[in-house]
């Protein structure tokens, strides 16, 4: 089977699965470890550049980086919290599975353009750096309006 094909696949079963997670989520109040644990745990991942096929440029570390921030503002926007007693709840949002599922066909119509020039190693390290710089910039915004929201209930 095609390198291109299972990455494709892997990429969107693990939308589907964050797509479920953050549904459950909203069910119970957010804090702030579960707002910052998941960036932590996909941290994990930069061990892939310890292998040279993974190496990347730093003009292309900053290149999908900046992407990854500026997708951030799509689930920045979406990403509201609400007060029930003394918890804070995160809202599900609708758009949010429309986000992911858009954000998801970009990233494969971009593998299909993009991998024609630039080595399959490479090009997933730009797509971790990508979703990493995505996940965090987003993760960032949601711990500050927790606090803010944390803040006012005190």
């Amino acid at each position: 089977m095609n390198w291109a094909i299972v990455t494709t696949i892997v990429a969107s079963l693990m939308a589907v699965t964050m797509i479920f997670v953050r549904s459950k989520a909203a069910k119970k109040p957010a804090t702030v470890k579960k707002i910052i644990l998941p960036p932590l745990f996909m941290s994990t991942g930069a061990l892939m550049f310890v292998f040279p096929t993974f190496h990347v440029s730093l003009y292309q570390v900053i290149e999908s980086v900046g992407v990854g921030m500026i997708c951030s503002i799509f689930l920045i926007r979406t990403s509201n919290f609400e007060v029930e007693g003394k918890d804070i709840y995160l809202i599900p949002s609708k758009a949010f599975i429309v986000i992911i599922s858009a954000l998801l066909v970009i990233r494969i119509g971009m593998k299909l353009i993009i991998g024609q020039v630039i080595a399959f190693g490479e090009l997933s390290g730009m797509f971790y750096l990508l979703a990493l710089g995505m996940i965090v910039t987003w993760r960032i915004a949601m711990l500050v309006k927790f606090k803010k929201i944390e803040q006012s209930l005190d």
